[in-house]
């Protein structure tokens, strides 16, 4: 349909710049549930360090906090291969 959203079998499709390209032995196409099998945890707070000591007269702030994920459902995400024509 012009002008709407790009679907594959009535699902959205993304593009991802940092997927590789399409090549022999690549997995260049990823599908599937992202929602349920990837957790992204994220931290709650963010801790900051007050320096006073290493640029004076002035004061830095080190700001942290804590992210991570990784794949929680392998079965509800698939990645196509390509193999050599």
């Amino acid at each position: 349909m012009a002008g709407g959203r790009a679907s594959l079998i009535g699902f959205p499709v993304a593009d991802a710049e940092e997927m590789p390209d399409i090549a022999a032995n690549s997995l260049a196409i990823a599908f599937g549930d992202f929602r349920r099998g990837y957790l992204v945890v994220d931290r709650a707070g963010v801790r900051v360090l007050r320096d006073p000591f290493t640029a004076k007269p002035y004061v830095l702030f080190y700001t942290t906090k804590r992210v991570g994920g990784g794949v929680q459902d392998f079965d509800a995400i698939k990645v196509l291969k390509f193999a050599a024509s």
